[in-house]
């Protein structure tokens, strides 16, 4: 699928979290400067996409959503994400018995 939305996060005065979607690139250069293009990200849906000042991205979000965060909210988020516990996946872990002899 087609990556077709594109999200700005920043942070309001308030402290809150304010999230926009965009149709185009276009629309968010009226209120970003582009300066340059990613093209090093390992999601190939992403290489050509503007890099703009001031917002870190572009970072891929699902299937089609292409998100920019402020430099705050990247920091911030990423510290929540590296302090969760990390889930364990399947069941519980078989232990190594050794039968006694």
């Amino acid at each position: 699928m087609k990556k077709d939305t594109f999200r700005i996060v920043t942070r309001g005065t308030d402290g809150k979290i304010l999230i926009r979607d965009y149709d185009s690139t276009e629309a968010i250069m009226k209120r970003h400067i582009q300066v340059g293009v990613d093209d090093c990200s390992t999601d190939l849906d992403l290489r050509g996409l503007p890099v703009f000042r001031g917002l870190i991205g572009p970072i891929p979000e699902g299937a089609n959503v292409i998100r920019y965060e402020s430099p705050e909210v990247f920091e911030t988020l990423t510290k929540e994400w590296t302090i969760e516990k990390p889930q364990r996946r399947g069941g519980p872990r078989p232990h190594n018995h050794v039968p006694s002899a």
